[in-house]
């Protein structure tokens, strides 16, 4: 499968730079990509960044349910799916602790306890060997966080809450569940 569709298919309308970070390539590798798309019909630029069109977002979920088919792992994901969301709840209250914090909450605590959740995820991460770049996409939000970037909590980009969104988003996509 088409790493830069799928890349594009979990996080929408985005510029290259992004879109490379996202998919961990060089960017000059994903520009070609994305233009291979464009041709084809499947992507589209506009003002800056660049999405999937109908017929792109159509291949994209074809080309995951043949790679789920082909690995045959349909009933790991969906039992990787499950424990994730159980841990989904307390990534929410995390955040929103961290994002409606005060002088009362000890930052520290609040990365041990992401830490913890991070520690958690990693059974999920393994689920299929794609998933595995979200592994080192949250250790360096995390990383970034403990090393004074707070920031890379909440209110970033490519903060532990945006990848995690994304995470979601891929399993989503992955088993053919709609977001509701």
């Amino acid at each position: 499968m088409n790493d830069v569709l799928h890349t594009l298919r979990c996080i929408g309308h985005a510029d290259l730079s992004r879109i490379a970070a996202t998919a961990g390539r060089p960017e000059t590798d994903v520009e070609s990509d994305l233009i291979d798309l464009a041709v084809d019909g499947l992507a589209t630029r506009s003002m800056g960044t660049w999405g999937l069109t109908e017929a792109g977002r159509a291949a994209a979920g074809e080309a995951t349910a043949a790679e789920l088919d082909a690995l045959g792992a349909r009933a790991t994901v969906t039992t990787a799916y499950e424990t994730f969301l159980k841990l989904n709840p307390e990534l929410l209250d995390l955040c929103s602790l961290w994002q409606l914090r005060d002088d009362t909450i000890d930052p520290a605590r609040v990365l041990d306890r992401f830490t913890d959740l991070n520690r958690r995820v990693q059974p999920v991460l393994e689920a299929l060997p794609r998933l595995g770049r979200y592994r080192q996409r949250l250790d360096a939000a995390l990383r970034s966080a403990r090393a004074g970037a707070l920031e890379e909590l909440t209110d970033s980009l490519t903060s532990y809450h945006v990848v995690w969104f994304q995470l979601h988003e891929d399993l989503l996509l992955t088993l053919g569940i709609p977001r509701t």
